[in-house]
């Protein structure tokens, strides 16, 4: 379809405003960016407002659509397991006591939404288990997805064909926005050093470029969306240290943010066109003033998709454990029997990676999928670091306190930030085997197989849903850009009425 087709009302059902939108039509003067306030504002904010409204499907490779089919399904995977875990659960009782009424699923429940809320609640669902991608924003699965999903129940987009190739443009263009705006803060390591939470403070951006694409907003509107996504963007690890929930929470709200944005943006509200220029109030400026490269906002902007450096998970701990986790697993594996001789296990760390992940609190979940020591144990007792290691069961094992007794940190201050770590492991008998893995499993250049993917989205899918549903929602997935209508996947997102027991 064109941009010709005006729309009654993009507000959720319930809520209907008097307020025609006509998205080729300019609002009134005082409510819209005038010929030269755009003049004046012909920066970066603009220029990707462009970029999102003209890219099409067409303008994708296709190793770029075969790869976002890949993460949709396994942030899929993700949410759907993470729906039975605690906060989402919270999530929802808060939700349900001042409910919306709406039409956009819950996935995983059976629970129907506005569609703000179910941005809010798939978001928090998909990183509850600390499952969903990386490499993005940082987690742009969890931020992009539920926010282009919940649009699709906006009472607008009911009432035209939005296809799965149109689906597939809106998550590539979020996930490339909400990592060049990481970049442009100068990357992930000194804009998470200084304390934000890259998931939450640039995620918003994604998620609103992916609903104002799907909006069909033009680029003066899509820069209103990335206005305003600025100023709802927010998110700081200080949750590290207590072993609080609050990190689960931050995908959410960056998918609800961006998702607001995009819509107060088709309203005509206008947001901050100079939002990415050097100026007072600027994000970069306001956010990253010692990292800022803002010129990485748009470097080869259609040519390098950034989706293309996106990881998938295959443990269930933080990214930052991974290449640890499979050096000990490498040791094991090469040794045969030094499972039971180990003596002690030093791990060789840079200081970024201690402050994030050298902590040894079990309390939560959260805090647990955090820690290094952890996933060492369970690497080396275990032989895997899958997701029923971290549950409240297995964190009470004594075998695994007594392992990581044994497994001591070293930080190396010569050490990059995100430089992977060296493991060592002793032997009873004084013998010294060491292992490093540069490019962890998972990572664009050493991807998890298809065999693999699909397993894990098996595993976590079928925790809330039958299995012919999980299966048919895989096999739309894997096959989107041959569906004619994107909205054929929110039935088989919706849980039944079974009360699942609790992850935690």
């Amino acid at each position: 379809m064109d941009r010709s087709d005006a729309p009654a009302s993009l507000w959720p059902v319930g809520m209907q405003s008097s307020v025609v939108l006509a998205f080729d039509v300019a609002p009134p003067a005082a409510q819209c960016l005038t010929a030269r306030s755009l003049a004046q504002s012909d920066g970066a904010a603009l220029r990707l407002g462009h970029f999102c409204s003209r890219t099409t499907f067409n303008d994708l490779p296709p190793e770029v659509v075969t790869r976002a089919k890949r993460h949709i399904l396994d942030t899929f995977g993700a949410a759907l397991a993470g729906s039975a875990a605690i906060e989402p659960r919270a999530v929802m009782r808060m939700l349900a006591a001042e409910p919306s009424v709406g039409s956009s699923p819950a996935w995983g429940t059976t629970h129907v939404l506005g569609s703000r809320d179910t941005a809010f609640a798939n978001g928090v669902a998909a990183h509850a288990l600390e499952l969903d991608d990386t490499g993005g924003c940082d987690h742009s699965g969890a931020v992009v997805l539920p926010a282009a999903l919940a649009a699709l129940s906006v009472p607008v987009l009911q009432a035209r064909v939005v296809s799965g190739r149109d689906l597939i443009t809106a998550v590539v263009l979020g996930y490339d926005v909400s990592r060049r705006v990481l970049e442009a803060c100068g990357g992930y390591s000194p804009h998470n050093g200084k304390g934000w939470h890259s998931t939450a403070t640039c995620g918003t951006f994604g998620a609103a470029a992916a609903v104002a694409h799907l909006f069909r907003l033009d680029a003066e509107r899509t820069t209103s969306a990335l206005g305003h996504a600025a100023s709802f963007s927010g998110g700081l690890w200080a949750f590290i240290h207590d072993a609080s929930q609050t990190k689960r929470l931050h995908a959410g709200r960056a998918a609800e943010g961006g998702f607001t944005a995009a819509l107060l943006a088709a309203q005509g509200v206008t947001g901050a066109a100079q939002v990415f220029d050097d100026v007072w109030g600027g994000f970069f400026n306001a956010f990253a003033s010692e990292s800022k490269q803002p010129e990485a906002l748009l470097a080869e902007a259609g040519s390098v998709w950034k989706l293309m450096r996106c990881a998938i998970k295959p443990h269930a701990s933080c990214r930052s454990n991974h290449s640890t986790i499979d050096a000990v697993l490498h040791l094991m594996a090469a040794h045969p029997g030094l499972a039971q001789q180990v003596a002690h296990i030093d791990v060789r760390l840079s200081s970024f990676v201690m402050d994030m992940c050298g902590g040894r609190d079990l309390a939560t979940l959260s805090s647990t999928q955090m820690s290094l020591p952890y996933a060492v144990a369970i690497s080396w007792i275990f032989g895997d670091a899958g997701l029923a290691r971290y549950l409240a069961p297995a964190r009470g094992n004594a075998r695994i306190a007594a392992a990581m007794s044994l497994v001591r940190l070293h930080v190396d201050a010569h050490m990059q930030a995100l430089e992977e770590p060296t493991v060592s492991i002793t032997s009873t008998s004084g013998a010294v085997v060491s292992h490093h893995v540069p490019i962890p499993l998972g990572a664009p250049a050493n991807p998890v197989s298809d065999a693999v993917l699909r397993a894990k989205f098996d595993a976590l899918a079928t925790v809330v849903l039958p299995r012919d549903r999980a299966d048919a929602l895989a096999d739309h997935v894997l096959h989107l850009d041959e569906i004619d209508d994107a909205r054929a996947l929110l039935p088989l997102l919706a849980g039944h009425a079974a009360q699942h027991e609790s992850i935690h």
